[in-house]
């Protein structure tokens, strides 16, 4: 990998370049063989939110988005999170440039309104037979009698509700999703620094089977070298 991967904890913290200190118990992320960390999490949304600003942490001297994160690289670290990751990152946060999500969102939202249409078949149908309803014929009745280029306004300003609120919906929804693909980024990018890091697995396992192979020398393996000894003593 181009990357280290650290636990920031109390006993060893991390300074974050975003938020100058990293909270306890967070992975931290930084070029190999520097100590110019930060938060996987913030910089995971930071590129989520403004990809501009991800490379000027670290003066444009690497390229964060392309080795990081991008599909193709051998260094991505999009390659240790897994199918669930894979759906949350390459399917509906980057499939078709959002449009994935977005669709997602409108289905969900016309499948609600079309499950609820009898219910607001019967509010509506209740509200237009209501005696409060006709009693401000006067106020509403001068747009039901207005011409066509006063209806378009009004068309036009609640078809700009309506895109306002839906595009306020999908902000939220992605948020969410976004903050998923934080925690999986989390449990998932291997630790390269520190105690529990990958690199000192390794060591550990090879120390095991070292110590494994001298403990499978039983006394006959010793047997069989002193009869070898007494064989050959002159």
């Amino acid at each position: 990998v181009d990357w280290d991967c650290a636990m920031c904890t109390e006993e060893d913290p991390k300074s974050c370049l975003y938020s100058f200190d990293a909270e306890p118990n967070t992975k931290v992320v930084a070029p190999l063989g520097t100590d110019q960390w930060i938060s996987l999490s913030a910089l995971n949304r930071l590129r989520r939110t403004d990809p501009t600003k991800v490379e000027p942490m670290w003066h444009s001297r690497y390229s964060i988005l392309k080795s990081w994160f991008a599909d193709e690289s051998e260094f991505s670290m999009l390659q240790h999170v897994g199918v669930k990751g894979f759906l949350v990152s390459s399917v509906l946060l980057d499939g078709g440039n959002g449009l994935v999500l977005r669709s997602l969102l409108i289905m969900t939202v016309l499948s609600v309104i079309i499950t609820l249409m009898p219910l607001l078949e019967f509010i509506v149908g209740r509200i237009i037979v209501s005696a409060p309803f006709w009693a401000q014929w006067t106020t509403w009745g001068r747009v039901v009698r207005a011409g066509f280029p006063l209806k378009l306004l009004l068309g036009q300003l609640a078809w700009k509700g309506v895109a306002t609120t839906f595009s306020k919906l999908e902000n939220n929804v992605r948020e969410y999703i976004v903050d998923m693909e934080c925690e999986i980024l989390e449990e998932s990018v291997p630790l390269t620094v520190g105690v529990d890091s990958v690199e000192e697995e390794e060591d550990v396992s090879d120390e095991e089977e070292v110590e494994s192979e001298y403990d499978n020398l039983d006394g006959e393996d010793f047997d069989s070298y002193d009869d070898y000894d007494d064989d050959y003593d002159y």
